[in-house]
């Protein structure tokens, strides 16, 4: 078992590092994660942003190497009673490993080395220390063993440190982002009145307007975030079009600057969950873009993809009608965040994510929903998904216990491009109640609420629904997420006493 933890060490630790000199497509780890995404059943997806939420990624990388150590300690037992067999279980592990590179956008025959040389070392690594115990006759073999094995282990460790740093330094674009002023916007969003927040909002701690870029909800399939300078970065428009056009960064300085202030929201939220955050972004209209390019009238889809081959498709008429679309560079004021999409990203209002939030945008190809298909909707999701009116009790916590008297229950509402009209609070069984909501900024993003409740003693069950702006009221049917967005009306227990 030392062995093969040792030899593990040695191959994830040399893979690092030598994998710092080639193309992010040339990290086994990553491409084996990213794999295990792209193969992983949609449901099985879902239940992991369910279970483990932002940490999702975390989670598998741990997995990955979990796994990969497991599979070199059985190959270290192996090697000690059926030579070789322990060795050629390294090798079809780094023919998989291989292959995994190989599949990613972008990745040449060379940038398999980096597995080929780890799992080399590994052998070497496993041979020397499986041969050793077999043949050691000193006085005390167990204490060199394990000094022999506690040194290659921790060699490997400092060698993966070393290339996991190198690799940070080489490719990182902290530099690139920091050196970019956003452009001056030709049209400014309108101030964001004071009143957005409800009274008492602050008090009890409601989530601002505006979320920051550091509490920005994160939900993506990429296992390392891709770095991607202005330089490196390309937008290709093709497919359906009357002329197919390439951008640099630099030529999207013929187009208006804008900031628009847009919600965004994960298909995968549960009802009254906090996988939606609202900023200001800064950028580009898409309809400018493609009006350019000429959209042929046949074309229904823009299928958009990043640069890691994530795949998003968007109805045509989301990227051209009035709603201000966005090629975004801009988030709250400053470039965007690298997790969050830099140098560039689309945002379209009132469609939840999966079918239009594509981060590390670098191609878009006007196609058909009969012609192709996205990542997501290839798993079994719908092709076409409207963010569906929801609301949430951020205030007080399900479960907390309170004193009698008024209590303050407060949350947010949305229904980005249609606008919340309303906000109502049920206690018990009661009559169901108007809530006051913050001023409505646009109907591209949520609403903030508050009820005043003279909380009486005893356990009580709080309610509350929206109703949109076109009047719908939220529904109160119970849906999953899967295939186009939960339904449900968010509901708390309080104990008051």
């Amino acid at each position: 078992m030392g062995a093969g933890l040792a030899a593990a060490a040695v191959s994830l630790g040399v893979t690092e590092l030598v994998a710092a000199f080639f193309s992010p497509a040339a990290d086994a780890r990553t491409s084996v994660g990213t794999a295990v995404i792209n193969l992983t059943p949609g449901p099985v997806k879902e239940w992991a942003i369910q279970t483990f939420g932002t940490s999702d990624k975390l989670f598998l990388a741990v997995m990955v190497i979990v796994v990969i150590v497991a599979v070199v300690s059985v190959a270290a037992i192996w090697e000690r009673s059926r030579i070789p067999l322990g060795s050629l279980a390294i090798i079809a592990g780094a023919v998989a490993g291989a292959a995994a590179v190989l599949d990613r956008p972008g990745a040449a025959l060379l940038d398999v080395l980096p597995t080929a040389i780890a799992a080399v070392s590994g052998i070497a690594v496993l041979r020397f220390l499986t041969s050793t115990q077999a043949g050691d006759m000193t006085a005390d073999p167990d204490r060199r063993r394990s000094l022999l094995t506690l040194s290659f282990a921790g060699l490997g460790a400092l060698t993966g440190l070393g290339g996991s740093l190198l690799t940070r330094q080489r490719r990182s674009v902290a530099g690139d982002r920091d050196a970019f002023a956003l452009p001056e916007t030709a049209t400014p969003a309108p101030p964001i009145p004071a009143d957005v927040q409800p009274p008492g909002s602050a008090e009890i701690g409601l989530p601002t307007f505006i979320t920051s870029n550091a509490d920005f909800y994160r939900i993506d399939t990429a296992l390392s975030v891709p770095q991607l300078s202005r330089a490196e970065w390309k937008l290709r428009i093709h497919g359906m079009v009357d002329r197919e056009v390439t951008y640099s960064f630099d030529d999207l300085k013929d187009f208006q600057v804008v900031d628009r202030a847009v919600t965004l929201t994960c298909v995968s939220n549960p009802v009254g969950g906090n996988l939606i955050s609202n900023a200001m972004w800064t950028g580009y209209r898409v309809r400018d873009l493609l009006q350019r390019s000429g959209v042929q009238p046949d074309a229904d889809m823009v299928l958009s993809t990043s640069v890691d081959g994530f795949t998003v498709g968007t109805p045509v008429e989301a990227l051209t009608d009035d709603r201000d679309s966005l090629l975004a560079v801009g988030m709250n004021g400053v470039p965007l965040p690298v997790e969050h999409g830099y140098p560039a990203r689309l945002v379209v209002p009132g469609l939840y994510g999966f079918v239009s939030a594509t981060k590390w945008v670098i191609d878009l190809e006007l196609t058909r929903f009969d012609r192709a298909q996205a990542y997501w909707t290839k798993l079994g999701w719908s092709a076409k998904a409207p963010i569906k009116t929801g609301s949430r009790i951020d205030v007080p916590r399900n479960g907390q216990r309170l004193q009698p008297g008024p209590v303050t229950i407060g949350g947010v509402a949305w229904a980005q491009h249609r606008g919340i009209k309303a906000v109502e609070v049920q206690i018990d069984d009661g009559p169901w109640q108007p809530a006051v909501l913050g001023a409505a900024y646009s109907n591209d993003t949520w609403r903030l609420w508050t009820f005043e409740w003279p909380a009486p003693a005893g356990e009580h069950t709080i309610t509350a629904r929206a109703t949109d702006g076109t009047g719908v009221v939220q529904t109160a049917d119970v849906a999953p997420p899967p295939p186009d967005g939960a339904t449900g009306w968010p509901s708390i227990s309080v104990n008051v006493g």
